[in-house]
Formats: structure tokens, C-alpha cells, sequence
């Protein structure tokens, strides 16, 4: 069901890969919700992805951009604006890569290099992002740009690795420059952290099934889907939170609150 909570609002989304990215979900919602928007993604992850089925399919233009240039985020926000007829009004950011988790190098014994280019990716990217938007004045007064997260920032998971600092360095982005970007334009900003989900991403974590499984168990609403993440974005995006910034916004079926649950309790035998 629609309820045209985006109509006539323009955006960009990035990191569209398959349909089971969240930010191919995200696209779909904003879609049916009457946006228009224009999809990015690198080079790289466009030759591995499907994103040219996605664009047929909510009528958007692509426009490949690395983003930790400086040079092809400030063509992506310009040409932009020239495809959709005036400022922008939401971004997404949901931009993530650690070769050391695709390495499976211990997190003691972590490759600098791969360190430096996940944090470089994955979180100053975004610094970058919201940086060339401000200066070309790209975003309408009362815009939103959201960037996707997990609670490993604030709490210890063995196999996120080195994903866990670059994500609270993300979250921290998201608070200062929202601070910055909402005095000066109004614009807000802020991190949604969701639940292990079944992303292609995801997959490739070492345990990430069995995890997907304890979280699940423990959160009283179980782990909220790609699609669910995508319902709460748009909101984000409308107008209905016009006052929510700088803000880590948990969006995990109740995990993060949860220490633990009778199901996990019995499945290890404590009665």
C-alpha cells in the first residue's frame, strides 16, 4: 500500500546491488512512495550486481560514481540535480567492504592497508558524500540522508572485525555533520541499525547464518527484513520526521534491548 509520503521529493540511492540489498528495497519503497531518484553504485560493484533490472524498473538513470572520489561524488550530485529537475530532498548511503573480512584476517592481526581502504569505503565516504553536497548547496532545506549501520559500533561481535570501528566512525559522521548540516540548511541526518539480515553482504560474514539465527531468537520480534529496513528509511525520508537528527536509530525487533530470551535459555538446557 502507498500512501505518497515521497510524492514529488528527488534522491539519490547507492549501493543497490541484487534484490536482496536493502538499498534495492529502499528504491522499490521510494518508487511506490512517489519518489524519483537516481542510482549509484561503483563501477566495480555495478559489473557484480543486477542494478540495470532496477532501474527499468522504477524508471531511474544510473550514474556510476566510486565514492571516495571527491571528483565523481561532485559529478553524481551535479548531474543529478540536471537529471531530476532541482535540488535533492534524501540520500542513502548503504556503502560497506572490509577486505579483511573478506580475507578472514583475524582481527588482532588485521591488514593496515585493507583497514585504511574499508575506512576509506565504508565510512569516509560518507564524510565525502555529505561534503560535496553541502557545498554545491544540493539538498533542499528539511532533507534527510540516512546511512545504514549495526549495533557492532557499540557492542562486541568477534566476526565483524575491523567493520565494527569503521561503523562507529560512521555513526559518529552521521552526529557531527549533523550538527554542521542542521544549523546551516536544516538538513538532517542519521544512522539506522538493523538487524543481521540476509544481504548478499551479510552472507559473506564467517558464522553470519548461525548468528542470523541467535539474533533472532533473542529479539521479541524476531530480525527485522531487508524489506521492514526499507519501510523505515522512507519514513526517514518523509516529511513525518522532520525533527529527528543525529541520531543511531535501532531498527532490530528489539536486540539491542534484550539481554537475553527464555528461547535462548532453553536452547542451552537453563531452566
Amino acid at each position: 500500500m502507498s500512501y505518497n509520503l515521497l510524492k514529488g521529493k528527488r534522491g539519490i540511492i547507492s549501493g543497490a546491488l541484487d534484490e536482496n540489498s536493502i538499498a534495492w528495497k529502499v528504491a522499490q519503497k521510494a518508487h511506490e512512495e512517489g519518489a524519483t531518484f537516481v542510482l549509484t553504485n561503483s563501477p566495480i560493484a555495478m559489473r557484480k550486481g543486477e542494478i540495470n533490472k532496477l532501474a527499468e524498473e522504477t524508471g531511474s538513470q544510473i550514474i556510476p560514481a566510486d565514492a571516495t572520489s571527491m571528483e565523481d561524488l561532485t559529478l553524481l550530485f551535479t548531474e543529478s540535480q540536471q537529471i531530476l529537475g532541482g535540488k535533492l530532498d534524501f540520500v542513502l548511503h548503504s556503502i560497506g567492504m572490509s577486505l579483511n573480512i573478506r580475507r578472514k584476517v583475524p582481527y588482532p592481526e588485521l591488514n593496515y592497508e585493507f583497514f585504511q581502504k574499508g575506512i576509506d569505503v565504508s565510512a569516509l565516504s560518507f564524510h565525502k558524500m555529505l561534503s560535496v553536497a553541502k557545498s554545491l548547496d544540493a539538498i533542499n532545506e528539511w532533507g534527510s540522508v540516512v546511512a545504514l549501520t549495526y549495533m557492532a559500533a557499540q557492542r562486541t561481535y568477534p566476526f565483524y572485525t575491523d567493520m565494527a570501528d569503521i561503523k562507529a566512525m560512521l555513526e559518529s559522521i552521521a552526529r557531527s555533520f549533523g550538527y554542521h548540516y542542521g544549523i546551516e540548511k536544516k538538513v538532517r541526518i542519521n544512522t539506522v541499525s538493523q538487524s543481521p539480515t540476509k544481504t548478499t553482504a551479510g552472507n559473506g560474514i564467517k558464522g553470519f547464518g548461525d548468528f542470523f539465527d541467535y539474533a533472532d531468537a533473542i529479539a521479541p520480534l524476531g530480525n527485522a527484513s531487508a524489506e521492514d529496513c526499507a519501510n523505515y528509511c522512507i519514513t526517514l525520508f518523509s516529511d513525518l520526521t522532520r525533527m529527528v537528527t543525529m541520531q543511531n536509530l535501532f531498527h532490530d525487533g528489539g536486540y539491542s534491548n534484550t539481554g537475553v530470551s527464555m528461547e535462548v535459555l532453553e536452547k542451552l538446557g537453563i531452566q
